[in-house]
């Protein structure tokens, strides 16, 4: 080969590399992914369709985390359980060196009562603030843990071959920890996981009902919003309800303070350039219908993009809330939650070296770049610590609306499985494909 030639040869490489292509030692290994994960495919239906059947809430995971500590031994990689209460890892060491990744999973599920008639529909019931609640997987995660041990079994399976090592993170309490406990992201982080495994990227995906089974939705930068809880205390003084004005009404009050809430986005908030919302999503007072009780609870959630926008929607909720209230004769606090979720940033650079893979699995014409997302995920932890993506797969089946379709917490949220193998295909081709081609440090 002349020098002209070679030069040429190094020119189409690099532009080959460059648009995410892999050379072919780790094109083949694509397709070795790709062969194992159909093999395993049955295998992750089963296990999904088991923690349907069986889900637990936030921080009580005891039987879903025990099979899947289980299931990492019998692969034999180093696995280190308990974390955050019942979260558990697992490290898979290559047969080649390269750089640590994080792949991750949630494993709660939701105080929903299911509503879908399916052979391994949940029955299960739990307390849940001092209520006995129907508990469903109602968002997803019971997909998304058994396509981690899908991946985790056919990236072992190829560990001779593998560039680096893997750590999956089979996450607890992603939907919030019961009250009084901290849990979930933070707590994993707090006690040390990254800080002992060291991964240098992390990647995460979520199945969502508002995409059609086949479709991949990703957005480089900020993409799902934070998240805040709140609680709201209206005091007012217990009466008779045939004499109202013998008391002070905690009832009337509060439903004044739901309704001027309302203003705080609608006419307080510029939200041109980013969306925000304020929820009340329960309200408990009283206990028989001719008394008018001394108090009032109401918990909701805030969702915003802005840090100083975030300030100023919870000074605005705290004006209206005390002085609703004072209005009315009675008091009320607004307490804002600790264990706040920060907004999912994805990566730009990360972003555009995944891309070319995520196309190269669903198709291009398959892969969208969505609007942002207003729910909330504390993946967001994770992408605070490494640069990160996170991106979502459609679950709808084609002959359905993914417009109308039950969403995600919606106790009639249902699972198109025929989009089960292209989640589990993107996050392990992802973890290939990053390693293969050296990590952040190589482009």
């Amino acid at each position: 080969m002349n020098t002209q030639s070679a030069m040429n040869l190094i020119a189409i490489t690099s532009a080959m590399l460059l648009v995410g292509a892999a050379p072919a030692w780790a094109a083949t290994l694509d397709e070795r992914v790709e062969a194992g994960l159909k093999a395993e495919g049955p295998s992750i239906i089963t296990w999904r369709r088991d923690f349907h059947q069986n889900p637990e809430l936030s921080n009580r995971e005891f039987r879903t985390s025990k099979i899947v500590e289980e299931h990492l031994r019998k692969l034999g990689l180093e696995v280190q359980s308990g974390i955050a209460h019942t979260g558990v890892v697992g490290l898979l060491k290559g047969g080649k060196p390269g750089p640590t990744i994080a792949l991750r999973a949630d494993m709660d599920a939701l105080p929903v009562t299911e509503q879908v008639d399916l052979p391994f529909r949940s029955k299960v019931t739990a307390q849940y603030r001092g209520e006995t609640v129907g508990v469903m997987h109602a968002c997803g995660h019971d997909s998304h843990t058994a396509i981690l041990m899908g991946v985790a079994e056919v990236l072992t399976k190829l560990r001779a071959d593998l560039p680096g090592q893997v750590l999956f993170v089979f996450q607890p309490a992603e939907e919030g920890a019961p009250a009084g406990e901290e849990g979930g992201a933070s707590l994993m982080l707090k006690e040390g996981v990254f800080d002992k495994y060291k991964p240098e990227v992390a990647f995460g995906l979520h199945v969502m009902s508002n995409l059609h089974s086949g479709e991949i939705g990703y957005r480089s930068g900020s993409f799902m919003a934070g998240s805040d809880s709140f609680r709201i205390h209206v005091v007012g003084r217990q009466t008779h309800g045939a004499k109202p004005w013998g008391g002070i009404d905690p009832i009337v009050t509060s439903a004044q303070i739901i309704n001027a809430l309302q203003t705080v986005i609608s006419r307080q908030v510029d939200i041109t350039d980013n969306p925000a919302i304020v929820t009340v999503g329960a309200i408990k007072g009283g206990i028989r219908n001719n008394i008018i009780p001394d108090d009032v609870e109401m918990i909701g959630t805030i969702r915003n993009f802005d840090p100083q926008q975030r300030e100023q929607i919870i000074k605005a909720m705290n004006l209206i809330v005390v002085k609703t209230a004072e209005a009315n004769g009675a008091t009320a606090t607004l307490e804002i939650n600790p264990g706040a979720n920060p907004v999912t940033f994805n990566n730009p650079e990360l972003t555009a070296k995944v891309l070319p893979t995520l196309r190269r699995v669903a198709g291009e014409s398959h892969v969208h770049l969505t609007p942002l997302v207003t729910g909330a995920e504390d993946f967001s932890f994770f992408a605070l610590k490494v640069p990160s993506v996170f991106f979502h797969v459609g679950i709808t089946p084609l002959n359905e609306s993914a417009v109308t379709a039950p969403s995600n917490h919606s106790p009639q949220f249902h699972i198109d499985e025929t989009g089960i193998p292209l989640a589990a295909r993107a996050l392990a081709e992802v973890a290939v494909d990053y390693l293969s081609s050296g990590g952040m440090a190589k482009r």
